[in-house]
This record gives structure tokens, sequence and C-alpha cells, in this order.
């Protein structure tokens, strides 16, 4: 049965505010993917009882980040910035030793002009470790572009050129190292005759290790070398790019990253769709070899054993209907993957929408609604939440994929929510983890299923033993 649609997608922008975490929580994943790294939050109070808070479920593992807390001295420009600066990361460098400070300025630093830029450079040189700033404050960004303003920053600091003799004894691509550990020297050699000769590609976005090699290992299979991921485990191995280079992001909210990558390190940006569900990972990988003049292979067989695999789960989902608040910049890859798994998609909200950089991703949103025969949703930049809930009381979706303020509000109106920060943490990247996408859709509608299956009156006498 084909419904009836609209001829293309249409774009609304509501309130300009972002109903979002507030995005110096990226701190909380890339202290840990950067293992040598120390992250300094500047801001007041608040901002420290939110780290507090956001990162409490990380409280056995020895964090490396820390707060500078403005006090009302600071604020009315009483005492002096750059020597309190100056003490703490001295403290830093005697407790911690790490290869790289990141300052993340707050709203705080925004509103009294705090000059963090000036002041790293000369800091720097005098205690000898690089300071890296990225502003992520919640007047300017949305909850995951923290890590993009830390990436582009960061790209500023990568390598332009390694000489030989420096490459020979320290290998800089911790990729590489990671896919040839226990080899032999001989056996390295026959790998690197597997690659095709193209143009470097380094890729960007801050993912899990296993998410990472998975990925690199999917390219190895075309003869597509990964020359390094930014950012890498460690500063110390921050990728060479050059002039020329080839780069590709693999989240949807890394715009500025990109836009710093093309204009100031002068690479040329594979515009793809990002690789989320395995619709989404055959096309960025298709994009990507069509870009180094490779023929893609296996993929029709890989992509449909992963769907093959996941039958379970569609047959919970087909049919029913994903609401999206909006709150982390993954919704259109998300809702994409989700119409192509059969459901409908009444709205996608978006906390921020740079229209260049996911120019693919809704290019291919729109034909897979067409090629699924469902209405295209609309997309509404920085949604009014008043008027959002509205739309979710008339449209009543099956799912509404939400940010956690509004969560038990709508189950307590009888409808079923996923908080959206799952996504963010959770592995969905490449075809393997497809699965767990859905696990993290269906687990909401599972749960409704097992209390019909178990019974209102037998639920009550089972917590009341508990």
């Amino acid at each position: 049965m084909t419904v009836a649609q609209t001829e293309a997608l249409t774009f609304e922008c509501e309130t300009g505010n972002y109903h979002t975490f507030c995005p110096i929580s990226c701190v909380a994943w890339l202290y840990q993917k950067i293992e040598d790294s120390f992250f300094l939050v500047i801001g007041t109070k608040t901002c420290g009882y939110f780290l507090q808070n956001a990162m409490g479920v990380m409280i056995f593992a020895e964090p490396r980040y820390a707060m500078a807390e403005l006090e009302e001295g600071d604020i009315s420009a009483q005492l002096n910035d750059y020597e309190e600066l100056k003490r703490l990361c001295l403290q830093i460098k005697r407790d911690r030793n790490p290869s790289v400070i990141v300052w993340i300025g707050t709203c705080t630093t925004e509103i009294i002009k705090m000059d963090l830029e000036g002041l790293a450079p000369k800091l720097e040189s005098e205690i000898g470790i690089p300071i890296v700033t990225a502003r992520a404050n919640g007047l300017d960004y949305a909850f995951t572009q923290g890590e993009d303003t830390v990436l582009a920053a960061m790209a500023a600091r990568c390598p332009e050129k390694v000489s030989v003799v420096e490459s020979e004894k320290k290998e800089r691509n911790a990729i590489a190292s990671l896919l040839n550990f226990g080899k032999k020297k001989e056996d390295i050699a026959t790998d690197e005759s597997e690659y095709v000769n193209h143009t470097p590609l380094v890729l960007f976005g801050s993912l899990p290790d296993p998410v990472v090699t998975q990925l690199t290992l999917e390219l190895k299979k075309q003869g597509i070398k990964v020359s390094g991921w930014l950012p890498s485990k460690r500063y110390t191995e921050l990728p060479v790019i050059e002039e020329g280079y080839y780069v590709s992001g693999v989240n949807p909210f890394l715009s500025r990253t990109a836009t710093t990558l093309m204009r100031r390190r002068k690479c040329k940006l594979i515009g793809s769709p990002f690789p989320i569900g395995p619709d989404g990972t055959r096309a960025w990988i298709e994009k990507i070899c069509s870009v180094l003049g490779i023929t893609p292979k296996g993929l029709d067989e890989r992509e449909a054993q992963i769907w093959a695999s996941m039958e379970d789960y569609l047959q919970l989902i087909r049919g029913k209907s994903v609401f999206f608040m909006g709150d982390n910049l993954l919704e259109i890859s998300l809702a994409r993957f989700l119409v192509r798994c059969g459901m409908t998609v009444p709205e996608i909200g978006i906390p921020y929408m740079d229209k260049r950089f996911q120019a693919a991703e809704l290019t291919m949103l729109e034909n897979t609604c067409k090629e699924m025969g469902v209405p295209l949703p609309r997309i509404i930049e920085k949604p009014d939440n008043y008027n959002q809930i509205q739309r979710i009381q008339e449209t009543r979706p099956d799912l509404v994929i939400t940010g956690m303020a509004h969560a038990n509000p709508l189950e307590a109106r009888g409808i079923n929510t996923k908080w959206s920060v799952e996504f963010t943490f959770a592995q969905i990247h490449g075809f393997t983890n497809a699965r767990d996408i859905l696990e993290l859709v269906t687990r909401p509608l599972r749960r409704n299923n097992n209390l019909k299956d178990l019974g209102w009156e037998k639920l009550v006498k089972e917590e009341a033993k508990i």
C-alpha cells in the first residue's frame, strides 16, 4: 500500500532554545577516550554540580577531569585569572603529568569574557604542557556539540609531517598498532600489500576502541587503509594531517570539526551518510570507496546478513511510529535507520541542523521514506517543548525518543519513551552494532508486552512482596 506523501522534506525552526544536556558533559567520554589527557572545566558551582551528577555513574573509575570554580571575586574581576589557572595547571602537572590539558569554557566564561584563548599559549610555554582551549557552553552549543568544539581545537594541533626516521622508531597510528598486535614482521608486511594505493584517509569522531577496530577492519576489507583517527587514544599519537588528505566523520554533530579540517588544514571532506545501522554503514563505505576509486565488494551479502540477524527485533517494531523530541543530534540518522526497519516517523526534533554536513544523510532519509512507502517526517530545529507535547498528544506515537527531562511526564500520560542519551553512550556504529540500536528501541515495547502478559493484579502482588 502506497501512502500519500509530500515531495520533499520540510524544515521548521521554533523557539531558538536548546532543550538538551549541557555540552560540558562531553568530558564524560572524551577523558576516557584520550588516555593521557586532563580536562579542566572552568565555570561556577552549578557546572560542578552538573558534572558531579552526570558522571556519578563513573565513580569507580579514577577521573581525569576537574572543576576550576569561579567565585564571586573571579566574576567581579578582582582576582588574577592567569595566576589562578597557572596554580591549578601546575598542580595537575605535579599530580597527573598529562600529555595535554584541555580547558573547557562554560557559559560563565563567555558572559564575563574570559580570554581563555589568550591565556593558554603563554601558560603552555611556561609550564611545558600543551593546553587546548574549547568552548563548550550551553549558550552556543547543544549536548554533543561539546565534543565537536574539542575535536575542532585538536584538529589544529595535528602534526603536518612526520619524518621517516621518526615513523620507524614509533608508529604514530594507534589503530595499526592494535591490528598488528602479536604478529610477526613478515606478516605485517603481507598485510600492507592488502591495501590499495590511495590518498591518505583520516576519520574523525570519538568512538569506543572496539568500534574503532570494527570500522577500520570493514574498510580494510575494501583495501582502504585508515591513516589515523581524531581523537586518538593518546594525544601524543594525533594523526598526521596534510593538505589534500581525505577526511570522513562518523557522527552527525561534528560539523565544526569538519569545517576546521577543510578550511584550516585544507583537507577534502567525504560527504556521506553516517555508519549507523547496516544501511548507513554500507552507504558510508560505498561513498568512501567511490571517492578513492575503489569498487566495493561483499557489501550486499554483509548487509543482508545483518538484517536477517535482527528479524526478531524487526517484528516488534514494523508498522509502529516513533517521535523524536530532539537532544543529541543523532536524530536524522536514527530516524533513517528506523524507517528502513519498517517504522514511521511523524516528526524529527533536532537541536541544531547543519544541512551541509548532513546533506547525504537527509537525501538518504528522503529516499528511504519513498522506498518504504511512508510519509516524510517534519524536521523541527530547536523545537518548542510545549508545542511538541501537543503534537505528541495528537499523533499518539508508539514510542517517543526524548531527553531525560520529559520521559517521566510522558510515561505518566501513557506514552512509551526512551532516553536519547542512551544512544549517545551506546555502541551504535557499524554493521555489528545495529542490533544494539534495536535492543534500546524495543526495550520499552517489550517491557509493556511483559506487563500485559503478567497482568496488573499479579504485578501489584509481586511488587508488594519486594
